[in-house]
């Protein structure tokens, strides 16, 4: 029951911050003819896609339970499980977008690795102090 409330919060967490994202973000900057460079698709797609990514995996991971808290495989899946799903929907979603030999398969796959890292600190550094 621990890891389903994690989760819970964890798509919460990442479903309002997307939307945020979309409509404060990308919809008024970008518009429906969507980014036309890497610095743009970096500024307006990524970077906010990072914060979504970290903010997620650290809600899930605060509303972990102490006694799984300890056990590294359980809380990793507990707060990593959502963005992972997320990014593996999307991929089955929109294979023509994300394809392997594309540099937005591999800057998305890179923000979720580096989302979850960081979510994952974000809980430690707080959960510590």
């Amino acid at each position: 029951m621990a890891l389903v409330r994690c989760w819970a919060v964890g798509i919460v967490v990442l479903v309002v911050t997307e939307y945020v994202q979309m409509t404060l973000v990308y919809g008024p900057l970008a518009g429906p003819e969507g980014v036309g460079s890497f610095g743009a698709a970096l500024a307006l797609v990524h970077l906010p896609n990072l914060v979504c990514v970290v903010l997620a995996t650290w809600a899930a991971a605060r509303v972990h339970p102490e006694p799984w808290r300890e056990m590294p495989v359980r809380h990793l899946a507990a707060a990593c499980a959502v963005p992972v799903a997320a990014q593996v929907l999307l991929l089955a979603l929109r294979p023509d977008v994300l394809d392997l030999a594309g540099v937005a398969f591999w800057m998305s796959t890179g923000v979720l690795l580096a989302g979850c890292a960081a979510g994952l600190l974000l809980d430690r550094l707080v959960w510590t102090s």
